[in-house]
């Protein structure tokens, strides 16, 4: 490891984000210390604007640095439609592969007792609020297809059902264009499960 004690903590600080170890956070020092100092001082600066100016929109929970993020703000949007994600990053998938026109609200988080996420955290009761607000028609459950996904999706449910709201699931199972036998168990099983009518 290297001597350098600010060198040292450069490195640990990388480390903090996902997929990147010791190693990683090695190279990753290394590059913009040997290479890329300008980039190194510009990320720092975009770091500590962003970490001090992004909050989260008051009414989707979004990453936002307004108080109601363009999504929410805007009127075009349809608001009888309100689809339910995990993260951010889940929203701007969404976002960028469907032509979704509704609203949206972040979980930011998964119900997960062992990682310490309850309803509390999951702001579940500002989402009960809004549905209780009559705007909302359908709320499209959109967690991910794991245990804790579905275990928060169930929860989604009861408060729509509470509220007089309708509760749709993401469709799950066999990707188009995927071949059956390259498919994983589970995802095939629960595909199985799942069939629905062909149309005439």
């Amino acid at each position: 490891m290297p001597s350098s004690t600010l060198l040292n903590e450069l490195i640990d600080a990388l480390r903090c984000l996902p997929g990147v170890g010791a190693k990683t956070a090695q190279r990753m020092a290394f590059h913009v210390l040997e290479r890329d100092r300008a980039g190194a001082r510009q990320l720092a600066e975009k770091l500590a604007a962003a970490a001090e100016r992004i909050g989260n929109c008051t009414r989707c929970r979004t990453f936002s640095e307004e108080t109601i993020c363009a999504l929410c703000a805007n009127p075009a949007r349809d608001a009888s439609l309100l689809c339910v994600v995990e993260t951010p990053a889940d929203q701007l998938a969404i976002e960028q592969a469907t032509g979704f026109r509704g609203r949206y609200f972040v979980l930011l988080g998964r119900l997960s007792p062992l990682d310490g996420f309850g309803p509390g955290e999951l702001g579940l009761d500002q989402l009960a609020a809004r549905l209780t607000e009559g705007e909302v028609r359908e709320l499209i459950v959109a967690t991910n297809p794991t245990v804790e996904g579905e275990a928060t999706a169930h929860m989604l449910s009861q408060i729509a059902r509470q509220a007089g709201v309708r509760a749709t699931r993401l469709a799950h199972g066999v990707p188009l264009g995927g071949e059956l036998e390259y498919i994983d168990r589970g995802t095939l099983a629960h595909a199985f499960g799942s069939r629905q009518n062909l149309e005439e």
